[in-house]
């Protein structure tokens, strides 16, 4: 590396999170408006630019916390962007990840000193974001649909245990699609990704409802 290079100068580090929840069986994502230029009055996926003296790791949580309140999100590495002109100011490498919460259990800062605003939008009501952020949203979309029946990805939107309505309306409402909830049932087991627990759901006026969980040795990504 010759350091002297022009071509090595001002450049810089996005640490971005597409962070979704479920909420009454619709598919959402957190958007944070932003107070500040570029794109002043713009929303934005929850991000910032990462600190020389951190890990991206780290920047990402810092972000998180400082933009959103929240603390030690479990989230998944998806992707980097690296277009050249992703950025007005400098050139700025875009590493992605991703997050799913029950929106329920958690706060959210609705301002702090570089946000407005904070909210969770519907995923087909996203309106236009700054950046390149409307991009890295469809395909973090696309992604999380590719692993919903490999992984265990969804697991922080329920409990310890559950229903099959309450985790088939989660999956319907995100795949954007009626499901066949018998085939369903089966898939989820086959695949191994849910499983009973032998215990059941009383209910007033119904018959018990069967409660699963999510197998222990499913794979985390």
């Amino acid at each position: 590396m010759e350091k002297d290079n022009p071509l090595y100068k001002n450049q810089g580090i996005h640490v971005i999170t597409a962070l979704f929840t479920v909420e009454d069986g619709n598919f959402k994502v957190l958007l944070l408006k932003r107070d500040n230029q570029p794109f002043k009055n713009m929303w934005t996926l929850v991000g910032g630019a990462c600190y020389n003296n951190e890990t991206v790791e780290e920047a990402m949580q810092r972000e998180m916390y400082e933009k959103t309140g929240l603390k030690n999100i479990k989230t998944t590495f998806f992707k980097v962007y690296s277009n050249p002109n992703r950025s007005p100011i400098m050139r700025m490498l875009a590493v992605v990840y991703i997050g799913v919460i029950d929106c329920k259990k958690v706060k959210i800062l609705k301002k702090t000193t570089k946000t407005k605003d904070a909210d969770w939008f519907l995923i087909d009501r996203v309106p236009p974001l700054a950046y390149d952020h409307n991009k890295i949203l469809t395909d973090a979309i696309e992604f999380l649909k590719e692993k919903m029946f490999d992984s265990q990805i969804l697991k922080n939107l329920f409990p310890q245990t559950f229903t099959l309505p309450e985790i088939s309306n989660a999956y319907q409402s995100i795949l954007d699609k009626e499901i066949d909830r018998r085939n369903f049932r089966k898939r989820l087991i086959s695949s191994g990704i849910i499983e009973p627990t032998g215990e059941y759901e009383a209910t007033t006026g119904k018959k018990p409802a069967k409660l699963y969980r999510f197998c222990e040795n499913l794979k985390e990504e």
